[in-house]
């Protein structure tokens, strides 16, 4: 392509040379066709740099094509789907659920205006979504028009959200004043029906976590977070509460929210129904009514005071004062390096709350004390009938246990229920750091009709009841003593356990590898773990360890800053020339060659060096084409909610949230959910997508949180995994990301994270690690943050240890997107990273393309992106296309030329 717009310009110049020539004496003639001409040279030098965007606008997706059309109806079906299993019943006294349709009042601004999802990458196109008013009447509800106008008429235009300058969602709340509720509008409520159904929505958004304190912000007040209900909110609770006595609460948000206004006897039921995407509020009326039973469990914690978690304090804006950043970041201003603390350590969400008040000694917990801090339990989650579970035994097989569980409907409609195994290890005060309880695995029934049951089999490996000591053995160590493996209704409601012992302490180190690693997983991290001067949680000491005030920000010294900005290359031997070989393979020919064949050796070694640098440095939304290998360019968009093209606008059905699908505990329906997006992927055109997203809800207020699926990594992981399952059975490759450590938006360009390795290890790399092992994931976006002083796309001990070689990973790692200078191409190159997502080019320099080593990493880094494609759909689905907005440049070539000549051969002479 570029060829044909060199080609273009080469002749558009010489024509232009020589009538430049013809009018050198026309003085006013030749100024003007010297800049019309300087004009041109410019737009292609221009059209050049920027060809992959211009590609990319101009490629439009058929969206009435019947294959297209096809994939989007089975899409909606299946948001339908997901949604159905990810509702949770949170209350239902009285047994007020399910209410047969009838005649209902929609209270809060965002009944007529709810959140489907998020904004950013992860958003998703709503025009088309199905409003919750209208999926209540056609399940058959009559929604009061006197309070739909009502609130159509205070209707705020919502605040827009650009990705591309980090604003974030609108975090603005619009819910009118108590007073604008006239006592005849009340009284026409009343006298329409003494049901309500409430609605409280919080949105979120990407590149802005949620506020802290809203008193900057529409319907907000200093002292109060943006998770809590507001003024207006308690105050139409409140005229709810009085004048009616059937009330249903809707909780439309993915992050967590403090929910404690649900525990007044006055409302009666609730449903937590996240994002739902394009269909998912029919399932909502379907769940209100009957016609669905709810079966969904949360996938984090609900905690009564956000506050109480030891990440509150950490989490957000924190900035080395003492420093001077001299990266340069698009739309954002960075003055100062900035940092985050992990200082909770592996007391991330239920790790903590369910820790917080064992006694160390006894394992007895404090349960008073532990209901005045959580609300719902992660994993909580009611339904319409009763369901009993017990354990009937559990085995040892090799390095695994199968648990059996029973499950029984003793209830009187049918219903699905999800099983929960946890364990609780041996701890020592002092010892390794290990929660009270933390999930091993899940499954779900299938529809159980009243006295049907079901038995299904949890199998879980002996290294998975292991922790990690970063301090003494610097490797998995699995204790010597009792485990007991529990049956449990949520993170802290025991239905019934087994007990497991270990007779000898295990050490998984270099002598001793766990059996799902390629090599032993060993400390990498020494210089994140013990620096910045952390002091970390400890169970043995939680009243000196717990955080209670928002720290002082710290002093960074000469030496990290020196680190951060050591922009050194890895040398290797100069190379005056390189010469591509001739081996007569095209990619097309490796299609499910095994990795380690020499075949790719003889393929990659026939790529120019400029083809490489093209490969490696365009991948914006998109791999670049190798024409030498016949590798075609291939189409990647953002997808965690769906196909979403932020450069040329295109977009597929808009999933549900994460959470929501998280939410359902259905890794079945969800290699379903990947299967649908991966065939509406195929059906656009798009081999890859930008997700799923998998960081850890570090806290509620991280602003891609409805991106993310879980404050857990085995639940976040093993539905990632499921999903990757599904999308790749249809050809296409997902991007596991952001790797890693990236639960925050405030920052996240460039900013030290400081954690323990056992908490990265546990927590926070878990999801990926389960993509790698279990999903067989190909593809990788690395994070946007450091780890240590590190960014992580230059860090070989993530990417080269622990992905590449602990895990087996076999396929390409990309940048996140290059909207900074921090992110050098030779040296993560070099340290593992194979392509940098940007349409506009972050290329090497001559630093590696005149460098043996250079050359090297080039080489491999190739082999790890056309691996991934040759893996794929890739080639079948993109076909070659010839850009047709070329011709329009070319035209311009050459009205600008005949133009000008006609003028001046048929202008008399001056």
């Amino acid at each position: 392509m570029n060829q044909i717009i060199i080609t273009s310009l080469v002749i558009t110049l010489l024509l232009s040379a020589l009538l430049l020539w013809k009018s050198r004496k026309r003085v006013k003639l030749f100024t003007v066709f010297l800049l019309l001409t300087i004009l041109v040279v410019g737009i292609h030098i221009g059209t050049i740099r920027y060809s992959n965007v211009i590609d990319i606008y101009f490629t439009k997706m058929d969206e009435d094509a019947p294959v297209t059309k096809e994939a989007r109806a089975k899409a909606k079906e299946m948001t339908e789907d997901v949604q159905a299993e990810g509702i949770v019943l949170l209350k239902n006294e009285d047994d007020l659920l399910p209410m047969t349709s009838q005649k209902v009042n929609l209270f809060g601004y965002t009944s007529i205006n709810i959140t489907y999802g998020g904004s950013g990458s992860g958003a998703g196109d709503e025009k088309k979504n199905v409003s919750l008013i209208k999926a209540l009447e056609d399940q058959g509800y009559e929604a009061n028009p006197s309070l739909i106008s009502f609130y159509q008429q205070h209707i705020q235009e919502k605040q827009k959200t650009n990705v591309f300058h980090l604003i974030g969602g609108d975090y603005n709340n619009y819910e009118p004043e108590a007073s604008q509720f006239s006592d005849t509008l009340i009284q026409e409520a009343k006298d329409y029906s003494d049901v309500a159904f409430v609605v409280f929505t919080r949105n979120g958004g990407e590149g802005g976590d949620l506020p802290y304190d809203t008193a900057d912000y529409t319907g907000g007040a200093q002292g109060q977070h943006y998770l809590e209900l507001t003024n207006n909110e308690r105050s139409m609770l409140d005229i709810v509460k009085k004048n009616f006595n059937k009330i249903v609460v809707l909780i439309n948000s993915s992050n967590a929210m403090e929910l404690g206004f649900l525990d007044d006897p006055k409302i009666k039921a609730a449903l937590w129904i996240g994002g739902p995407g394009s269909t998912g509020t029919i399932s909502v009326a379907k769940v209100l009514d009957g016609e669905i039973n709810p079966s969904g469990a949360l996938a984090d914690t609900y905690a009564y005071e956000l506050e109480s978690a030891p990440a509150y304090y950490n989490f957000g804006d924190f900035q080395y004062l003492n420093t001077n950043n001299i990266y340069d970041a698009m739309y954002v201003d960075l003055d100062h390096y900035s940092y985050v603390d992990y200082i909770e350590g592996i007391y991330v969400g239920y790790r903590f709350y369910e820790t917080r008040f064992v006694d160390n000694r006894t394992n007895r917990m404090d349960e008073e004390a532990y209901h005045k801090l959580v609300q719902y339990p992660f994993g909580y989650g009611l339904s319409y009938t009763d369901f009993t579970q017990s354990i009937e035994g559990l085995h040892e097989s090799g390095d695994h246990y199968e648990l059996t569980v029973k499950v029984t409907n003793i209830g009187n409609v049918p219903g699905k229920d999800v099983v929960q195994v946890y364990v609780t290890a041996p701890y020592t005060i002092g010892g390794i750091e290990k929660p009270f309880v933390s999930l091993l695995d899940f499954d779900k029934t299938k529809m159980l009709q009243p006295g049907e049951r079901e038995t299904l089999t949890i199998s879980f490996a002996k290294e998975d009841l292991a922790s990690y000591d970063y301090i003494t053995d610097r490797a998995y160590v699995l204790d010597k003593g009792t485990y007991e493996i529990k049956l449990m209704d949520n993170a802290h409601d025991l239905i019934e356990s087994r007990k497991l012992n270990i007779p000898e302490k295990v050490v998984y180190n270099e002598n001793n590898k766990r059996p799902s690693d390629q090599v032993a997983a060993v400390n990498h991290f020494d210089d994140v773990s013990f620096a910045n001067n952390n002091q970390y949680v400890t169970r043995a000491d939680w009243e000196g360890t717990l955080p209670t005030v928002r720290p002082e920000p710290k002093d960074a010294t000469p030496e990290m800053v020196r680190k951060i900005e050591d922009d050194s290359v890895e040398q290797g031997t100069a190379l005056k020339s390189y010469k591509p070989e001739n081996n007569h393979l095209v990619l097309n020919d490796l299609k499910g060659v095994p990795y380690d064949d020499p075949k790719w050796s003889q393929l990659i070694k026939q790529i120019p060096v400029q083809e490489l640098v093209t490969l490696l440095g365009y991948g914006g939304f998109a791999t670049a084409s190798v024409p030498s290998i016949e590798k075609y360019k291939t189409s990647d968009l953002d997808g965690p909610a769906g196909i979403n093209g932020l450069v040329n606008g295109a977009s597929g059905n808009h999933y549900t949230s994460a959470v929501v699908v998280s939410s359902t505990w259905n890794k079945e329906l969800v290699q379903k959910l990947g299967e649908t997006v991966g065939t509406e992927a195929r059906a656009y055109g798009v081999s890859g997508l930008y997700g799923p997203a998998m960081n850890i809800h570090r806290t509620p207020f991280g602003g891609r949180n409805f991106e993310y699926y879980s404050e857990d990594g085995v639940l976040a992981g093993k539905i990632a995994a499921a999903f990757i399952k599904g999308a790749r059975s249809q050809g296409i490759y997902p991007y596991i990301k952001h790797f890693a450590m990236n639960p925050q938006e405030v920052n996240r360009l460039g900013m030290s994270s400081w954690a323990t390795e056992q908490s990265m290890r546990e927590v926070y790399f878990k999801p990926f690690e389960l993509a790698v092992k279990e999903g067989v994931a190909t593809a990788v976006m690395a994070a946007d943050v450091r780890l240590g002083l590190t960014w992580t796309g230059q860090n070989k001990a993530l990417l080269q240890n622990v992905l590449r070689s602990e895990w087996g990973f076999k396929g390409f790692v990309i940048s996140d997107y290059v909207v900074d200078n921090y992110k050098n191409p030779d040296i993560a190159v070099r340290m593992g990273t194979d392509m940098m997502l940007t349409s506009t080019g972050a290329t090497v320099s001559k630093a590696t393309t005149q460098d043996t080593r250079g050359i090297e990493a080039m080489q491999e880094a190739a082999h790890h992106i056309l691996y991934t494609i040759s893996n794929s759909d890739a080639q079948e689905i993109s076909v070659p296309q010839f850009p047709f907005w070329i011709f329009i440049l070319i035209a311009l070539d050459m009205v600008l030329v005949g133009t000008f000549a006609l003028f001046l051969f048929l202008r008399k002479p001056e």
